[in-house]
């Protein structure tokens, strides 16, 4: 359906209304999903393994089905595994993952190849040789996991545990919202929660590089987040049946308001992150000038 454009420029208006101001792009914050077609092909090998076991009797089936679950179950960990060292390498702040799951998917490939090989090769040989390359060429395409922390000195492990619950209590609510908006089926209103919620990714990350900003942003991170889930179901129930517009502009509204809050509060708390950064240097200074130090400022 045509529709009618105005703004500062049209004949009928003189004065820019919040939609004529620059918005930022729906795909700002987008990321590529790091599980991609060289991974997913792994989950050939056991659909095939296991059709070919078919005709093989009832050890050769067994055996056959057991390769084939070792194979399902690498491919299955490599995905998860890719997934957390893709958030590992995103955060500044960030804890190895606590299972290794790439070198168990490693280890899990080089079991089934070895059961897969003994199913055309019985013996020990075969088996071994086909394994443990398995097992080293999937090491060499997808690397390891990362095995130690990244930027944790100097922070309390205490604090970080209690940073690490409310953000997945957030990220929990976030899924929440997007698994509502996807019953309105509008993908305008689709983009717009994606915006919101890097928004509030941005705070996830502020307060997991300082844990001390958890007491000023866990208002946000939990009550505001859950009652913007919550409104968000209420919105996808109301649309999905009536596609009421009243409604979609109302929530539209709400997700700017949340936005323009969330945003005023992150930079805030950069704000008071650089002031502790001045304190901190002042009093290094004022140190080293007891000490007969004088430095040029």
């Amino acid at each position: 359906m045509a529709q009618r454009f105005g703004g500062k420029y049209s004949p009928d208006g003189s004065t820019v209304t919040p939609e004529d101001r620059p918005q930022p792009s729906a795909y700002k914050g987008a990321k590529v999903d790091p599980v991609g077609a060289r991974s997913n092909v792994l989950f050939l090998p056991p659909i095939i393994l296991a059709f070919t076991s078919l005709s093989q009797g009832a050890t050769g089936l067994a055996v056959g089905l057991a390769g084939a679950g070792a194979l399902l179950l690498g491919a299955w960990l490599l995905r998860d595994g890719l997934r957390a060292e893709a958030v590992y390498n995103d955060r500044r702040v960030s804890r190895r993952p606590a299972i290794p799951r790439k070198i168990f998917a490693a280890i899990a490939c080089g079991i089934g190849a070895a059961i897969a090989a003994w199913t055309s090769e019985p013996g020990v040989v075969a088996p071994v040789i086909f394994g443990t390359a398995a097992g080293v060429l999937h090491l060499g395409a997808f690397g390891l996991d990362p095995l130690k922390d990244k930027g944790m000195e100097g922070i309390d492990t205490f604090q970080q545990d209690r940073v690490a619950r409310v953000v997945d209590e957030a990220e929990k609510h976030l899924a929440a919202m997007s698994d509502a908006i996807k019953r309105a089926s509008d993908r305008q209103v689709e983009a717009r929660v994606e915006r919101f919620q890097t928004k509030v990714r941005e705070m996830i990350r502020t307060v997991e590089e300082d844990p001390r900003d958890l007491t000023a942003a866990k208002k946000y991170l939990g009550v505001y987040l859950m009652g913007a889930r919550d409104a968000a179901i209420k919105f996808a129930d109301i649309y999905s049946r009536s596609q009421d517009r009243g409604a979609k502009s109302d929530f539209m509204m709400l997700l700017t308001d949340l936005e323009e809050g969330f945003d005023k509060k992150t930079q805030k708390l950069l704000l008071d992150n650089n002031s502790d950064l001045t304190v901190e240097i002042e009093v290094l200074r004022d140190r080293l000038q007891r000490e007969g130090v004088r430095l040029k400022t």
